[in-house]
Protein backbone atom coordinates (compact mmCIF):
# COMPACT_ATOMS: atom_id res chain seq x y z
CA UNK A 1 0.00 0.00 0.00
CA UNK A 2 1.37 3.09 -0.90
CA UNK A 3 0.62 6.82 -0.15
CA UNK A 4 1.91 10.18 -1.35
CA UNK A 5 2.00 13.21 0.42
CA UNK A 6 3.24 16.53 -0.61
CA UNK A 7 4.87 19.49 1.30
CA UNK A 8 2.10 21.89 0.35
CA UNK A 9 -1.03 19.10 1.10
CA UNK A 10 -2.45 18.87 4.47
CA UNK A 11 -1.78 16.03 6.22
CA UNK A 12 0.18 18.21 8.21
CA UNK A 13 4.45 17.51 8.44
CA UNK A 14 6.28 18.36 11.42
CA UNK A 15 10.00 17.99 11.34
CA UNK A 16 11.50 18.24 14.63
CA UNK A 17 14.84 18.74 13.09
CA UNK A 18 15.76 22.43 12.62
CA UNK A 19 11.85 23.28 14.20
CA UNK A 20 11.45 23.79 17.58
CA UNK A 21 9.71 21.78 20.40
CA UNK A 22 6.29 20.90 19.78
CA UNK A 23 3.88 20.01 22.61
CA UNK A 24 1.00 17.36 21.59
CA UNK A 25 -1.75 17.66 23.49
CA UNK A 26 -3.39 14.48 21.65
CA UNK A 27 -1.81 11.06 20.56
CA UNK A 28 -2.68 9.14 17.28
CA UNK A 29 -3.21 5.24 17.58
CA UNK A 30 -3.47 3.52 14.83
CA UNK A 31 -5.65 0.32 15.28
CA UNK A 32 -2.87 -3.19 14.84
CA UNK A 33 0.11 -1.21 15.57
CA UNK A 34 1.44 -0.91 18.65
CA UNK A 35 2.88 2.32 20.16
CA UNK A 36 1.34 5.84 19.78
CA UNK A 37 2.31 9.45 17.55
CA UNK A 38 1.55 12.57 19.54
CA UNK A 39 -0.67 14.92 17.31
CA UNK A 40 -0.92 18.50 17.96
CA UNK A 41 -3.35 21.35 16.12
CA UNK A 42 -2.51 23.95 13.97
CA UNK A 43 -4.85 26.63 12.37
CA UNK A 44 -7.65 23.82 13.25
CA UNK A 45 -5.98 20.61 12.29
CA UNK A 46 -4.97 18.10 13.46
CA UNK A 47 -1.15 16.97 12.73
CA UNK A 48 1.62 14.40 13.10
CA UNK A 49 5.04 14.32 12.56
CA UNK A 50 5.56 12.14 9.30
CA UNK A 51 9.15 10.21 10.52
CA UNK A 52 6.54 9.11 13.63
CA UNK A 53 3.78 8.07 11.57
CA UNK A 54 5.89 6.17 9.44
CA UNK A 55 7.75 3.89 12.17
CA UNK A 56 4.46 3.44 14.24
CA UNK A 57 2.72 1.36 10.41
CA UNK A 58 6.22 0.20 9.95
CA UNK A 59 6.33 2.16 6.66
CA UNK A 60 9.43 3.42 4.87
CA UNK A 61 9.58 7.26 3.26
CA UNK A 62 11.73 8.42 0.31
CA UNK A 63 12.05 12.08 -0.73
CA UNK A 64 12.28 13.06 -4.22
CA UNK A 65 11.60 17.31 -4.95
CA UNK A 66 8.87 18.75 -2.72
CA UNK A 67 6.97 15.09 -3.03
CA UNK A 68 7.35 12.70 -0.21
CA UNK A 69 6.24 8.90 -0.38
CA UNK A 70 4.96 6.65 2.75
CA UNK A 71 4.84 3.41 1.92
CA UNK A 72 3.66 1.24 4.30
CA UNK A 73 5.23 -2.68 4.37
CA UNK A 74 2.21 -4.17 6.70
CA UNK A 75 2.42 -5.38 10.50
CA UNK A 76 5.85 -4.89 12.00
CA UNK A 77 7.88 -7.31 13.23
CA UNK A 78 9.73 -7.63 16.43
CA UNK A 79 12.67 -5.24 17.26
CA UNK A 80 15.12 -5.88 19.56
CA UNK A 81 14.87 -3.81 22.95
CA UNK A 82 11.36 -4.11 23.22
CA UNK A 83 11.28 -2.87 26.49
CA UNK A 84 10.99 0.63 24.89
CA UNK A 85 12.94 4.06 25.82
CA UNK A 86 13.27 4.67 29.52
CA UNK A 87 12.63 8.28 30.40
CA UNK A 88 15.70 9.26 31.45
CA UNK A 89 17.49 8.14 28.15
CA UNK A 90 14.71 9.71 26.28
CA UNK A 91 15.07 13.27 27.74
CA UNK A 92 19.06 12.89 27.24
CA UNK A 93 18.63 11.41 23.91
CA UNK A 94 16.12 14.29 22.72
CA UNK A 95 19.06 16.80 23.93
CA UNK A 96 21.58 15.08 22.42
CA UNK A 97 20.12 15.17 19.33
CA UNK A 98 18.97 19.06 20.08
CA UNK A 99 22.65 20.28 20.55
CA UNK A 100 24.02 18.60 17.13
CA UNK A 101 20.82 19.84 15.18
CA UNK A 102 22.20 23.52 16.64
CA UNK A 103 25.94 22.20 15.41
CA UNK A 104 24.46 21.70 12.03
CA UNK A 105 22.83 24.73 11.72
CA UNK A 106 25.60 27.13 12.86
CA UNK A 107 27.35 25.74 10.52
CA UNK A 108 24.68 25.64 7.58
CA UNK A 109 24.78 29.20 8.38
CA UNK A 110 28.53 29.80 8.01
CA UNK A 111 28.29 28.35 4.79
CA UNK A 112 25.74 29.85 3.45
CA UNK A 113 26.81 33.69 4.22
CA UNK A 114 30.79 32.78 4.63
CA UNK A 115 31.67 33.19 7.83
CA UNK A 116 34.99 31.95 8.76
CA UNK A 117 34.91 28.42 10.13
CA UNK A 118 37.92 27.22 12.45
CA UNK A 119 38.79 24.97 15.50
CA UNK A 120 38.39 27.76 17.50
CA UNK A 121 34.56 28.47 16.43
CA UNK A 122 33.49 25.07 16.21
CA UNK A 123 34.99 24.12 19.50
CA UNK A 124 31.95 25.13 21.50
CA UNK A 125 29.49 23.68 19.07
CA UNK A 126 31.41 20.44 19.20
CA UNK A 127 32.27 20.23 22.83
CA UNK A 128 28.02 20.56 23.81
CA UNK A 129 27.37 18.25 21.15
CA UNK A 130 29.94 15.59 22.62
CA UNK A 131 28.98 16.15 26.54
CA UNK A 132 25.38 15.62 25.49
CA UNK A 133 25.48 12.61 23.76
CA UNK A 134 28.19 11.23 26.38
CA UNK A 135 25.28 11.98 28.66
CA UNK A 136 22.75 10.43 26.79
CA UNK A 137 24.97 7.21 26.79
CA UNK A 138 25.06 6.69 30.46
CA UNK A 139 21.74 7.06 30.89
CA UNK A 140 21.23 4.56 28.50
CA UNK A 141 19.64 1.25 30.87
CA UNK A 142 17.32 -0.84 28.56
CA UNK A 143 18.29 -2.55 25.11
CA UNK A 144 16.13 0.12 23.29
CA UNK A 145 18.33 2.64 24.74
CA UNK A 146 21.57 0.95 24.27
CA UNK A 147 20.88 0.90 20.14
CA UNK A 148 19.38 4.24 19.69
CA UNK A 149 22.44 5.34 22.31
CA UNK A 150 25.05 4.13 19.53
CA UNK A 151 23.31 5.29 16.57
CA UNK A 152 23.27 8.91 18.00
CA UNK A 153 27.21 8.69 18.80
CA UNK A 154 26.89 7.45 14.65
CA UNK A 155 24.90 10.96 14.15
CA UNK A 156 27.79 12.87 15.98
CA UNK A 157 30.60 11.40 14.04
CA UNK A 158 28.98 12.11 11.16
CA UNK A 159 28.66 15.53 12.38
CA UNK A 160 31.83 16.11 12.90
CA UNK A 161 33.41 14.58 9.75
CA UNK A 162 31.36 17.32 7.93
CA UNK A 163 32.44 20.01 10.34
CA UNK A 164 36.48 18.95 10.02
CA UNK A 165 35.48 19.00 6.07
CA UNK A 166 34.07 22.79 5.98
CA UNK A 167 36.83 23.69 8.07
CA UNK A 168 39.67 21.80 6.62
CA UNK A 169 38.50 23.68 2.73
CA UNK A 170 38.28 26.92 4.49
CA UNK A 171 41.54 26.44 6.26
CA UNK A 172 43.09 25.64 2.68
CA UNK A 173 41.56 28.83 1.16
CA UNK A 174 39.29 26.38 -1.12
CA UNK A 175 36.24 28.13 -2.31
CA UNK A 176 33.19 26.82 -0.33
CA UNK A 177 29.76 27.72 -2.80
CA UNK A 178 27.22 28.92 -0.01
CA UNK A 179 24.96 26.16 -1.09
CA UNK A 180 27.65 23.50 -1.00
CA UNK A 181 25.73 21.24 1.94
CA UNK A 182 22.32 21.03 -0.07
CA UNK A 183 23.67 18.05 -1.78
CA UNK A 184 26.32 16.92 0.62
CA UNK A 185 25.35 12.79 0.60
CA UNK A 186 27.01 13.28 4.24
CA UNK A 187 24.84 16.37 5.38
CA UNK A 188 21.86 14.17 3.66
CA UNK A 189 23.10 11.09 6.19
CA UNK A 190 22.85 13.85 9.02
CA UNK A 191 19.19 14.73 7.96
CA UNK A 192 18.26 11.39 7.53
CA UNK A 193 19.54 9.92 10.58
CA UNK A 194 17.88 12.65 12.75
CA UNK A 195 14.70 12.16 11.28
CA UNK A 196 15.06 8.84 12.15
CA UNK A 197 15.70 8.87 15.50
CA UNK A 198 12.82 11.66 16.13
CA UNK A 199 10.54 9.09 14.58
CA UNK A 200 12.15 6.89 17.27
CA UNK A 201 11.39 9.15 19.78
CA UNK A 202 7.70 10.08 18.98
CA UNK A 203 6.89 6.22 19.09
CA UNK A 204 8.99 5.42 22.01
CA UNK A 205 10.32 2.31 20.38
CA UNK A 206 13.91 1.09 18.86
CA UNK A 207 13.66 0.99 15.36
CA UNK A 208 16.76 0.87 13.19
CA UNK A 209 15.58 1.48 9.44
CA UNK A 210 19.48 1.82 8.30
CA UNK A 211 19.63 5.44 7.91
CA UNK A 212 22.23 6.27 10.76
CA UNK A 213 24.48 3.56 9.36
Amino acid sequence: MRGKFFYDRWICIVFIVGSGVVHAQKVLVVDGHPGQVPVIEADGRSCVEIEALASLTNGSLSFSGNQITLTLHGAPTSQPGGQGFSKDFLSAGIEAMSEIREWRIALQSAVQYGFPTNADWVSPYQGAAASSVRQASVAASTESDRNAAQLIRMELDHMQQLSDKMVSARKSMTYIAPDALENDPLDKKILNCAHSLAAMAASGQFHDDGSCH
